[in-house]
This record gives structure tokens, sequence and C-alpha cells, in this order.
């Protein structure tokens, strides 16, 4: 099954899908989806652009040990998080 970000379920999608259709009918529905599938396939390209661009900034500028500190940093408080449901404060 497919998981959403938006939390929209399935009987959901398909109510919006079957709008869509009455909309704007069956012949257009194609392009509709390549159309949405182009600007989403732009915005995925734009975003590995600037990752790969903070990525070589950071790796310039020698970061990326504290990069990689924080980033282990946050994996062990999701660690936390899931294991107990809340964060434990340490005194």
């Amino acid at each position: 099954m497919v998981s959403l970000p938006l939390f929209i379920s399935m009987p959901e999608m398909m109510i919006v899908g079957l709008v869509i259709i009455l909309v704007f009918g069956s012949d257009k529905l194609p392009e509709i989806v390549r159309g949405i599938a182009k600007a989403m396939n732009t915005v995925r390209n734009a975003t590995d652009d600037i990752k790969n661009e903070i990525t070589k900034s950071a790796d310039e500028h020698g970061f990326s040990k504290d990069i990689k500190e924080i980033t282990k940093q946050i994996e062990q408080v999701k660690d936390q998080i899931e294991d107990s449901g809340s964060i434990k404060r340490k005194f």
C-alpha cells in the first residue's frame, strides 16, 4: 500500500481522482498526469542539486565531520522517541 505524507487515505484519493475525471474528462487525464509527473521530477532534480551544492560546500569548508556528528545525534533522538514514545530527559 502506498503511504502518503499528507495522511490521505485510499478512499479519499479515489474520490479526488473521480472529481478530476469528472471536471477535466478522461481524454485530458493523461496530459494532466504527465504534467504533474514532469513538475515533480523537476522539483526532485532541483532538490537534489541543492543538496549536492550544500554537501559540496560543507566538504570544502570542513563541516563534514560536524554534519556527521549532528546526524548521529539526530538519529539517537529519533531512536529514543521510537523506543519510549517521548523524549526522556537526562539530569
